[in-house]
């Protein structure tokens, strides 16, 4: 993951509610002390956030009710004006453009995908994915083309006729996820998506997202409370409390070194094996091991824990992505040491 040209670039981004915020910024030099200014008659949303998110990137934003992740994302999609700062959407400066430039922006390269569906009720599941696409201007006949094809990526063939009210929970998500996939986005923002379904369809379409996220690549910034659900689709994950990003890396490097104690909190009851690539615990390789036995860096540890454990002698680790590069050694005891802690 390289980002030497971000999709997706945050500098120092504010958002601060209530009576001219700019002004309380400057007269606080950039410091933004939460509890100062809620007692002077501000919202802080988001503090001082400054990251980068690359091309097909998963990048999930995690935080509890109020933390400010729904805010972020809404700034960087520019549904809210940031108080401060810069947003660059493929080096090119989000805040500087006019409505029109904008909007065309949102068209031709956002996808939004929202806790709430908002399908629109009178219109059958082909109907509302191609609404977008008429919007665009796209002839009828070709949006009804192109909405077949996205009902039939997200799995809803034979239901291309039903109305939402005729749908389960998780059918009226596929449409969502449809329509906004649609209008073939490079960039695509994702607001709590699964959190108002129950909890085997939620663990359904976060396969799916999964499933469509291998195929189609795109840079995704995605919002959640759930930090299994983090843990599940994230590249990496950013975690926030009081509009700060706490902690921003990947899964692994969370669990095993979280930045402050409420990141802690959050990774204590975390089953490491679930989270933990074979990479996250090696050795580095030296070229001098003669063991026969291998295992790739990018496997779970929970899927081949018992086979480790079993084993009396150390594993080489190999990257497949490079013809099987030996790239480290584990050792069995450290696999002990790191999920039980001895």
């Amino acid at each position: 993951m390289t980002f030497d040209n971000p999709v997706i670039k945050c500098e120092s981004v504010f958002k601060i509610f209530g009576s001219n915020p700019e002004k309380m910024l400057i007269k606080n030099s950039g410091y933004v002390d939460s509890k100062t200014f809620q007692e002077a008659g501000y919202i802080v949303g988001v503090n001082n956030a400054s990251f980068e998110v690359a091309m097909g990137e998963i990048l999930v934003v995690m935080g509890l009710s109020g933390s400010g992740k729904s805010t972020l994302l809404r700034c960087i999609s520019r549904l809210t004006e940031a108080t401060s700062g810069k947003i660059y959407i493929d080096g090119q400066d989000l805040l500087s453009l006019k409505n029109k430039d904008l909007i065309e922006l949102r068209r031709n390269k956002m996808g939004m995908v929202f806790q709430s569906f908002a399908l629109l009720p009178h219109k059958t599941v082909i109907e509302n994915i191609a609404f977008p696409l008429q919007i665009k201007g796209m002839k009828t006949s070709d949006s009804i083309s192109k909405s077949l094809e996205m009902a039939k990526l997200v799995g809803l063939e034979g239901r291309e006729n039903y109305f939402p009210r005729e749908l389960s929970g998780g059918q009226q998500q596929r449409v969502g996820i449809a329509r906004s996939l649609a209008v073939e986005p490079d960039i695509w923002f994702l607001d709590e998506p699964f959190s108002a379904l129950d909890p085997l369809i939620r663990k359904e379409m976060q396969d799916e997202f999964l499933r469509l996220q291998s195929s189609l690549k795109k840079t995704i910034m995605f919002v959640t409370h759930d930090f299994d659900e983090a843990l599940k689709l994230a590249d990496r994950i950013a975690i926030m409390k009081d509009g700060i990003i706490e902690q921003l890396d990947t899964p692994d490097n969370i669990v095993l070194n979280p930045a402050t104690e409420y990141v802690k909190k959050f990774t204590e009851d975390v089953p490491r094996e679930k989270v933990l690539k074979i990479e996250s615990i090696m050795d580095k390789y030296d070229g001098s091991a003669d063991e026969k036995k291998t295992i790739s860096k990018d496997v779970i540890i929970e899927t081949v824990a018992e086979s480790i454990l079993k084993s009396k002698e150390n594993l080489i680790v190999i990257d497949e992505k490079e013809n099987n590069k030996p790239v480290g050694i584990l050792n069995p005891g450290k696999v002990i040491k790191v999920l039980f802690g001895k």
